[in-house]
């Protein structure tokens, strides 16, 4: 907003703003707002020109069409994942797949040259499972939304993408009879970790972001107030993911063995704290899991792919297949709905499918039923 002087006439007060053009050029414009006589503040001149204003918006395109993906990227990580808005987690998933995946790939392009089939098809070709697949699409998408709210962008060409998200294998899932033989192979603190893991369904930046001030063995209940992801403390993922867990009396019960056993005790000290960091931080999840878990599973001749997630999914399927109802099992594992547990975790095991075929045989032979045995959940301390 300024004044501009004429040379014959009244000083007026002139409105400017950039036009962008479809090939990425720009141009300015101007258009009189009205005479400095009658409009004699710039604040008047303001509140007149208010209207004009989204008069202008909604006719033109003030979008430089100019930007790359990298820019937006960039924009994107200072303005969002810096904010603290998200977990550690969830902000170390989006820069790896906005700088490793996303960025080599498509970082040089132009946003409007960025367009739906061509992305398919690069997902297409890619050598990842389709989950990754998706996360990869869902980031893009995100990126692309993010633009469209600063106006960078019109549109989001990825919401036109298709991309299945269909598993091409079933991940494994732990019998019960398995889990207690891993246990019996493990000495502390791993023990008392893969029994928390197998019977709560915890989540590993769950289980190691764990206090002892988050514990309380007089309600036998468990409090999830952070996630630790690569030491760094963060919130839970979701806010489902915040509701306490029941603690049983055997996982009570070797919780409190542990206790007994650790150096670093008090309220305030991590639940697995590392002697190495002398307290200051818990073991590296990974580290158990390689030295340990990974072992004690091998020395049994468990061919299964294990990983701290299996123990989840485990957890879920076996509660189900006890007789468990689908929301309790839904609200022991914390999910946002019903859904995501029956279509990601539950897993129906081979005795279940079993009794139930032999269930619906003797009916079609009009014979009596025999009560149908659940697999077996409990898992001694």
């Amino acid at each position: 907003m300024k004044i501009e002087k004429r040379n014959t006439g009244v000083d007026v007060w002139i409105y400017r703003w950039r036009e962008y053009r479809h090939d990425g050029t720009s141009t300015y414009r101007k258009k009189i707002v009205g005479p400095v006589s009658e409009l004699r503040t710039k604040a008047a001149a303001q509140k007149a020109v208010e209207g004009l204003e989204l008069d202008i918006n909604a006719t033109i395109s003030t979008v430089p069409v100019s930007h790359t993906v990298a820019e937006l990227v960039s924009h994107y990580k200072q303005v969002e994942l810096d904010s603290g808005r998200h977990t550690a987690r969830a902000q170390q998933t989006y820069r790896h797949n906005l700088d490793d995946i996303i960025v080599p790939e498509w970082g040089s392009h132009r946003l409007q040259d960025v367009k739906p089939i061509a992305v398919e098809r690069w997902l297409g070709k890619m050598s990842y499972a389709p989950a990754t697949k998706t996360k990869v699409k869902g980031v893009f998408g995100t990126l692309f939304r993010h633009g469209m709210r600063y106006q960078w962008v019109a549109t989001n060409p990825i919401a036109l993408v298709r991309c299945s998200s269909k598993r091409v294998t079933a991940p494994d899932i732990l019998t019960s009879t398995e889990i207690r033989g891993i246990l019996g192979e493990l000495s502390e603190p791993a023990r008392t970790i893969t029994l928390l893991a197998a019977v709560t369904g915890m989540r590993r930046g769950e289980l190691f972001g764990l206090k002892w001030e988050d514990l309380d063995f007089q309600k036998r209940t468990i409090h999830i107030v952070r996630s630790l992801v690569d030491q760094i403390e963060g919130k839970p993922k979701t806010e489902a993911s915040r509701k306490p867990l029941p603690m049983s009396s055997d996982l009570a019960a070797a919780i409190t063995s542990w206790r007994e056993q650790t150096d670093f005790a008090k309220p305030g000290d991590w639940v697995f704290a590392s002697p190495v960091s002398f307290g200051k931080l818990p073991y590296w999840p990974d580290m158990l899991l390689r030295r340990h878990i990974l072992p004690a599973a091998k020395r049994l001749g468990i061919q299964k792919r294990i990983g701290w997630h299996t123990f989840r999914r485990t957890a879920a399927t076996l509660l189900m297949s006890s007789g468990s109802s689908v929301k309790t099992t839904q609200e022991l594992m914390r999910h946002a709905t019903a859904d995501i547990t029956l279509e990601l975790y539950a897993q129906a095991v081979t005795e279940d499918k079993r009794d139930a075929q032999n269930a619906l045989a003797a009916l079609i032979a009009g014979q009596t039923i025999p009560p149908m045995q659940g697999a077996e959940i409990g898992v001694s301390a």
